[in-house]
């Protein structure tokens, strides 16, 4: 049991009051115990209860509808006396709890809904689950079954909730709780309009009366996410000032921006860390509660109606918990309609909550204040014990054994008899809210800023949203803030390709007339080519699922379009990209003797700068279309060797029609980091130097011709040799050899130089189409929205 839900007044009261020493003052109530007199029997008992109640509030509500008992003279003498304490202890038991949990003394409202009042009404929903189609195709193809037999399984669907109703306004905070299977992401997900395989057998949901459509949503609704998807490098007011550009309308100026950023941050408490890196697991930053307050703030920037919000303590101590839902609550108090779903939360957290609604396989056990639900449970025969936490108590009790087939049948009957119970009792009620005894419970007020009641200028919102242009350049800006701000990856990146060009150029080092025969140039240049897409592709394919869940969220809540993001995205890049091909391009080119000429230099560069380039492309449109990213050590060395084998250099093409079948039936458990790749390793052995392109199978000849390792070394090859001579050594002599007899020899001369150029280009731009393709028609879902 939490040390904060123990009663401390039980110990002490009343006698701390006179100033006794604890010490004392304990080993006296230990005597009081031991005394036999009935009367000081009956006194103490009736002082642990009356300071019971005053800790637990629903303690008050059980005890009255457990006995409501006539009072004796004595007993109401004593009553009399202690009047006053009763009426004081509430309120200072309220006062040291918000001392003790307060993150900040102002209790202000800084930032309330100026809209109309909201209501969200579900009525007699009943919704069916579509298990199969929560399991990802590349699961299922991984188990040699196909996604479009399994979801047309009848015993795949369930219901995920039945005949559910109830009616929320604005000013209340919803809780949803229950273990886990209850329904509660079932719920979320129908309300939200975000069903991922689910479909919806009867009822619906109304807001503000009129029925859900994805438009009202996004117009009314913000939905904040069990995980917390921000770039790290980003201060915490930076965050909010980005999406503060494309988010609210575009009629807002740049001061109505920034004050409404810095009343967001006011409201949810993050002044004093409004300049700090926000952070995640590997950067360091805000603490994991800020953290889930500026994903908070990133959907309260546009001041919605209605906030929902998925598990949103998940992963946090107690304490930071329990800030964050006072805040939740005091956001509900200023006009605003706040739902929540939680497991079984704390006893202090459970007092704060308006409403509550209890739920287990899809029913509805209870809906109503969080204050009467004990005396709920305890009329229908089921009391809270003392010192329990009503929530651990009552999500216990209508959990679900699964632990045979006897228990879970006995458990599910007693859970249907109770959604039944509740269900006749609140029959009559349009809200379905079951009431109790009327009792107030202070847990603390809120008042309003007066700097806010000045502020009416943003009273009506307008929904136009900034174009297509103000969002690219603010995602450019965000982007180009985050990677630069990154110093150890780009230093790693940095040193990595200078080590690597350094490396290759001490290998094939080359003073003065003394040149490189001709094999070990082609090799130079091959490998030249070859080695730096391969560490381009695992970075940049890497940083594209680390930020896959965050462009899901933002593209599913509609903060911009694919495009904008799409040439945000390619543009980003550019600078990081030349800074790479420069460093790792000089270094080689002079300490390998190659054309010392500036055009033969800006012509290699070019080339360079192109296949780079045309790696970063295909990286990124494999990272959006394979949805998750499975990479480690051992299965990358194994992928690459296999490859390698089947390539036709280590064995005949001829023969390689059993390995390829093999390779072709592992390879559908893979994802966009395997297929990466393979298709990078492909290219690299249909290049052209490792066998000759006049030797190769149908297959992995139309392979060469979309490599762009092949174009490139065709490229790089023609720069050095054609219409040059070259030393050939023939025992003692050297005899000049034309390059472009060298050139026909290779079959590297079929088309001219410009050619090889557009060649490069058009790849790169059929990457880039398949890109934008992917980002506009797949959803960028990461592993854990599946």
């Amino acid at each position: 049991m939490p040390l904060s839900d123990v009663p401390l007044a039980e110990r002490f009261c009343p006698y701390l009051d006179s100033g006794q020493n604890p010490k004392c003052v304990c080993q006296r109530l230990a005597r009081e115990e031991c005394w036999d007199s009935y009367w000081h029997r009956e006194e103490a008992r009736e002082a642990r209860s009356r300071n019971q109640d005053e800790r637990w509030p629903w303690g008050q509500a059980a005890a009255a509808a457990q006995s409501r008992k006539p009072v004796g003279p004595m007993t109401g003498k004593a009553a009399e006396q202690r009047g006053l304490r009763q009426e004081a202890a509430p309120q200072d038991a309220v006062g040291l709890q918000d001392s003790l949990f307060s993150s900040e003394s102002d209790n202000s409202l800084y930032f309330t809904y100026s809209g109309p009042s909201n209501t969200l009404e579900v009525s007699d929903l009943s919704y069916q689950v579509d298990t199969a189609s929560q399991v990802p195709w590349f699961e299922q193809l991984a188990q040699f079954k196909m996604p479009w037999t399994s979801r047309n399984s009848q015993d795949s669907r369930e219901l995920g909730i039945q005949n559910l109703s109830f009616k929320v306004r604005s000013g209340q905070m919803l809780a949803v709780i229950g273990s886990s299977g209850c329904g509660r992401a079932s719920l979320l997900d129908v309300i939200t309009g975000r069903g991922h395989g689910g479909k919806i057998k009867s009822g619906q949901v109304r807001i503000n009366g009129q029925p859900s459509t994805p438009q009202l949503m996004r117009k009314c609704v913000a939905h904040v996410r069990q995980h917390d998807q921000l770039l790290p490098n980003l201060t915490v007011r930076e965050t909010l000032a980005f999406i503060a550009q494309i988010r609210l309308p575009r009629t807002f100026s740049q001061a109505q921006r920034d004050k409404r950023v810095e009343d967001v941050i006011a409201e949810l408490r993050l002044r004093q860390c409004a300049n700090t890196r926000v952070g995640n697991a590997y950067v360091r930053g805000v603490s994991g509660g800020e953290r889930r307050r500026v994903s908070i703030g990133v959907q309260l920037l546009w001041n919605p109606g209605i906030l929902i919000l998925d598990e949103p303590t998940s992963g946090l101590d107690s304490f930071t918990a329990h800030n964050l839902v006072r805040t939740l609550s005091r956001l509900a108090k200023g006009n605003r309609l706040v739902l929540i779903s939680l497991h079984q939360p704390r006893s202090d957290i459970f007092r704060l909550f308006d409403l509550v609604l209890l739920m287990t396989s899809g029913t509805t056990i209870y809906l109503g204040t969080a204050q009467h639900m004990v005396q709920y449970f305890t009329a229908i025969g089921h009391p809270c014990p003392r010192y329990s936490n009503p929530a651990d108590f009552y999500v216990d009790l209508t959990s679900i054994d699964r632990r045979s087939r006897e228990q879970e049948e006995a458990t599910r009957e007693k859970a249907r008899s109770l959604a039944a119970l509740f269900l006749e009792k609140v029959r009559d009620f349009d809200d379905f809210v079951w009431k109790g005894e009327a009792r107030e419970l202070d847990v603390g007020t809120c008042v309003e800023s007066p700097a806010l009641l000045q502020d009416t200028s943003c009273l009506q919102t307008p929904t136009k949203l900034p174009g297509a242009v103000q969002q690219f350049t603010t995602l450019i800006r965000r982007q180009l803030s985050n990677d630069f701000r990154d110093l150890p990856t780009l230093l790693i990146h940095g040193a990595e390709a200078c080590l690597m060009s350094l490396t290759i150029g001490f290998l094939f080092y080359g003073h003065g007339a003394i040149k490189l025969p001709f094999m070990d140039k082609a090799a130079l240049l091959f490998m030249t080519v070859a080695l730096i897409p391969f560490n381009v592709i695992l970075d940049v394919i890497s940083k594209c699922h680390s930020e896959r869940a965050m462009l899901y969220y933002e593209l599913e809540d509609g903060l911009y379009t694919a495009g904008p993001y799409f040439f945000a995205k390619v543009t980003g890049e550019l600078p990081e990209h030349c800074a790479y091909t420069i460093i790792y391009v000089m270094p080689t080119y002079w300490l390998a003797n190659l054309q010392p000429d500036p055009e033969p230099f800006l012509l290699h560069f070019l080339l360079l700068w192109l296949v780079v380039f045309c790696c970063r492309a295909m990286a990124l449109s494999t990272a959006a279309i394979f949805p998750t990213f499975h990479m480690s050590s051992f299965f990358g060395n194994a992928l690459y060797n296999s490859f390698y084998l089947t390539g036709g250099f280590m064995i005949s093409l001829d023969n390689l029609w059993t390995g390829w079948r093999f390779q072709k039936l592992t390879s559908l458990a893979l994802m966009s980091s395997f297929f990466g790749n393979a298709l990078y390793n492909s290219f690299y052995l249909t290049g052209g130097f490792m066998i000759s392109l006049d030797n190769l199978w149908t297959v992995p000849a139309w392979i060469s011709e979309v490599s762009f390792l092949r174009w490139c070394f065709d490229g790089l090859m023609q720069v050095q040799f054609k219409e040059r001579p070259y030393p050939i050594p023939l025992g003692n002599l050297t005899i000049p050899v034309p390059g472009d007899t060298l050139l026909h020899a290779m079959g590297l001369n079929a088309h001219p130089l410009y050619a090889i150029y557009l060649i490069l280009l058009g790849l790169c731009g059929g990457y880039l189409v398949l890109y934008y393709l992917s980002l506009r028609f797949i959803k960028q879902k990461s592993s854990q929205d599946w």
